[in-house]
């Protein structure tokens, strides 16, 4: 079930595919420093230093004009020689002419911040379509911290429902528990979690994968990523490791009076650079 009321189903739309559409790639970074590599490849899958043009997207920032300026300083250290800042309001995002801010971008970057800030400002707009069909057409789209987690459909929120007590937060496999929303749908057969072993929180990822058993949890941590190939599978980069948990062959789900969950027969993978995991059969392929 979904656990949070997700915004208001005004502009929708399903990430998936045609057979004869392009998709392009999608990084997703767990936060943190990011080790060298990591941007590089995002130019590389863009088209390279001279031919890329990305668009950075700050709005998860509490203050995206200074987030975005110092996101587009490290791209230009890098070599590239095309690369703005694009901080849009709701109402702009909402407005189909803001699109034309967009044009021509091979590569969108959403920095970190709060996931929520950023799905209120993009989440069922024109913009959301816009992003789509850059990302159908090649374009890559990467995110880091907040800008990973709203990759996914389902939004993990990082708020909890039932336990407030933010010093001992995620202390439970609970039903009911872990807030979810709308997200921009990028990945649609996954959920996407930041941080992740750095700050613990396999509690929250397995709650929420345990209450959407056709979703694969990725709890992907700092200084790592994950590239996802129009393939649907992704490959691991960087520094630490990436877990993947997956529920859809898993059996006897449920929840005892307390709420607390169950299942039998799920699958845990740990993988470190260079191992890979295909979305589509659940199939991992360990580094040679």
């Amino acid at each position: 079930m979904l656990l949070a009321t997700a915004v208001a189903m005004t502009f929708t739309w399903a990430l998936s595919a045609a057979p004869d559409e392009t998709r392009g790639h999608l990084m997703i970074i767990g936060g943190g420093r990011q080790p060298a590599g990591l941007l590089e490849r995002f130019i590389r899958l863009a088209g390279g230093t001279n031919n890329a043009k990305i668009i950075v997207l700050p709005m998860a920032s509490e203050d995206a004009v200074s987030s975005g300026t110092e996101s587009v300083s490290e791209f230009t250290s890098l070599g590239v020689t095309q690369v703005e800042s694009v901080v849009l309001t709701r109402a702009e995002a909402l407005n189909p002419a803001s699109a034309t801010r967009l044009t021509g971008a091979t590569g969108v970057f959403f920095t970190g911040g709060d996931q929520s800030r950023l799905a209120a400002v993009l989440v069922h707009s024109p913009i959301q379509q816009t992003l789509k069909n850059l990302y159908l057409r090649g374009a890559v789209i990467g995110g880091t911290s907040a800008g990973a987690a709203i990759m996914s459909e389902v939004m993990i929120t990082g708020e909890e429902l039932l336990n407030h007590d933010k010093a001992n937060a995620f202390r439970s496999i609970q039903q009911n528990n872990i807030e979810t929303t709308a997200g921009l749908g990028f990945v649609t057969n996954a959920i996407i979690d930041q941080h992740f072993i750095q700050r613990k929180r396999y509690n929250r990822l397995f709650s929420v994968v345990l209450e959407h058993p056709s979703l694969v949890g990725i709890g992907i941590d700092e200084s790592t990523a994950i590239v996802v190939d129009p393939d649907q599978t992704f490959e691991v980069l960087g520094e630490s490791a990436v877990l993947v948990t997956d529920a859809r062959s898993a059996t006897h789900i449920r929840a005892d009076r307390n709420g607390n969950l169950s299942v039998a027969d799920t699958r845990v993978h740990l993988l470190l650079a260079g191992d890979r995991f295909e979305l589509t059969s659940g199939r991992c392929v360990p580094k040679p």
